[in-house]
């Protein structure tokens, strides 16, 4: 089982990608009005459309983030808080990438990339906990 803290820093971590998400949208609906851009369009002033980009490519990164490192934090233990610390790169990638791209999307390579990078350490965590587990049962 999880030790206490390990958890805790992992729900943490979850809460904070929330949060994350939260921001995104409330940034979209603030530019959507500051812009007059009427739902359902998603298209008018470049900083909306930025914004919108920047809200949908967390929404499509949350769906794979959470189960993995929900994954990683249950099955691998050998370092207690290795996930929860890999998953708050993960936060801080998706901030540099929503700053960076809401500048200039040319810019998000570097954001995209701690996110990107940290999300197949979280895998490679969750696949490793997943085999040591499975061989321990037999």
């Amino acid at each position: 089982m999880l030790t206490a803290p390990a958890t805790l820093f992992t729900a943490l971590v979850t809460i904070l990608a929330v949060i994350l998400y939260v921001v995104a949208i409330g940034r979209v609906g603030a530019l959507r009005e500051r812009h007059n851009i009427a739902a359902p369009s998603v298209s008018g002033h470049p900083q909306f459309e930025r914004a919108y980009r920047v809200q949908m490519n967390t929404l499509e990164s949350l769906p794979v983030f959470l189960p993995v490192l929900w994954l990683a934090a249950f099955y691998f233990r050998q370092i207690g808080y290795l996930v929860p610390a890999v998953g708050l790169l993960w936060i801080v990638g998706r901030i540099i990438y929503m700053q960076a791209y809401m500048a200039d999307p040319a810019s998000r390579n570097l954001g995209f990339g701690i996110a990107a990078f940290s999300l197949i350490v979280l895998l490679i965590l969750a696949i490793v906990g997943i085999v040591i587990t499975w061989m321990s049962l037999g």
